[in-house]
């Protein structure tokens, strides 16, 4: 066959089956919109049901409810709840079909009550009957009543799409959801009924719920002489498989790695108390590494001029004392503010200065 035949041929496959994939997924579409439609019509049912009912006894009131409950206006009433009106599907089914509304309501809901049953299986047959899918509600694997034995959903269930295979859930797996997944085991079966259960967390693949029921073990774990999968203490391991200033934490079936505590130069563990030498500006005390307090130092770390020594976490810094400030690396006096050139008036009565100030008060 020439290149040309066989890509032209894998395309026309790749249509055919895109549109089966649409076809599907519109015939999905269309179920759940008439389902959604019927939701809403017994919504409204329920909610118009005792409109222009005062609440009285009175045989009058008993005949216009009677009258209402089965009126064109109260089935208008209800249709127009149906939908959104950002909704177009919806809208685009209930105007299409409104004539059916109208014969169910009129001639048909005494004999057949169930609208979705009515309405949208067996009228315009978008869906189908739970356990059933497809054009022709065939019946899904496993039966109608446990499609996929209990252990999955059918594709296209309730549809009038699909193709009636079985999405197992997890834990399970097989075109019958039968048989159990990887690092999954049978507790119980037989040809309709399955009943699988997780591995212990040190199993690949097991025959029961213990690490002694392991027929291999995973990744981080190992056999030991009993046959039970252990665990492996990937932080025993010399060298270490962290990095420099971190320290392991060993976890089941694998291992962490953390940052060591700033005042350490090393750990084997979180906090202080288990480094295994202290960073600088630390010191050991009675096993935990502590600030030094370089300002105590005998001798003076900060030797300028004008000079204080201020302690920080691990350090220290050299400030200019009050009055003083930085210039170029010493400190030197800070400028004086210039003082007024007159001298302020004393606050007595006859002052003009009291007067002004008591104008400006005032303002």
């Amino acid at each position: 066959m020439l290149l040309s035949e066989t890509v032209s041929l894998l395309f026309c496959l790749i249509l055919v089956l895109a549109a089966g994939s649409g076809s599907t997924r519109e015939h999905k579409d269309l179920c759940s919109t008439c389902r959604q439609i019927v939701d809403n019509f017994n919504k409204g049912f329920e909610r118009t049901a005792n409109k222009n009912f005062g609440g009285g006894n009175t045989a009058w009131e008993e005949r216009k409810l009677s009258k209402y409950e089965t009126s064109e206006i109260r089935l208008v009433e209800i249709l127009e709840g149906l939908c959104d009106s950002s909704s177009f599907e919806c809208n685009h089914m209930v105007e299409e079909h409104e004539e059916h509304f109208e014969t169910w309501w009129f001639k048909r809901k005494t004999k057949h009550p169930d609208l979705l049953k009515w309405f949208c299986i067996e009228t315009i047959k978008v869906c189908c009957p739970k356990g059933t899918f497809g054009p022709d509600c065939n019946t899904c694997v496993g039966g109608a009543e446990r499609p996929c034995h209990g252990n999955g959903r059918c594709d296209g269930d309730g549809t009038r799409g699909g193709d009636g295979k079985c999405l197992c859930d997890d834990g399970y797996e097989g075109d019958f959801c039968l048989d159990c997944a990887e690092r999954f085991y049978n507790e119980e079966r037989n040809d309709t009924f399955s009943l699988c259960k997780e591995c212990h967390p040190s199993c690949t693949k097991c025959s029961g719920g213990t690490a002694q029921d392991c027929e291999e073990c995973r990744d981080g774990w190992e056999e030991d002489q009993e046959g039970t999968c252990v665990d492996i203490d990937e932080c025993a391991s010399d060298p270490s498989p962290c990095k420099e200033k971190e320290y392991c934490l060993n976890n089941d079936g694998s291992y962490s790695c953390s940052v060591c505590d700033s005042r350490c130069s090393g750990c084997k563990g979180p906090g202080p108390g288990n480094c295994l030498a202290c960073s600088e500006g630390y010191k050991d005390e009675e096993g935990t590494c502590t600030d030094v307090d370089e300002c105590e130092l005998p001798d003076k770390v900060c030797t300028e001029e004008h000079q204080e020594c201020v302690n920080t976490k691990g350090s220290y810094k050299c400030l200019c004392e009050s009055g003083f400030q930085e210039q170029d690396g010493v400190c030197v006096p800070q400028p004086e503010t210039e003082e007024s050139e007159e001298e302020p008036a004393s606050d007595t009565e006859d002052s003009p200065t009291t007067d002004k100030v008591t104008e400006r008060e005032d303002l």
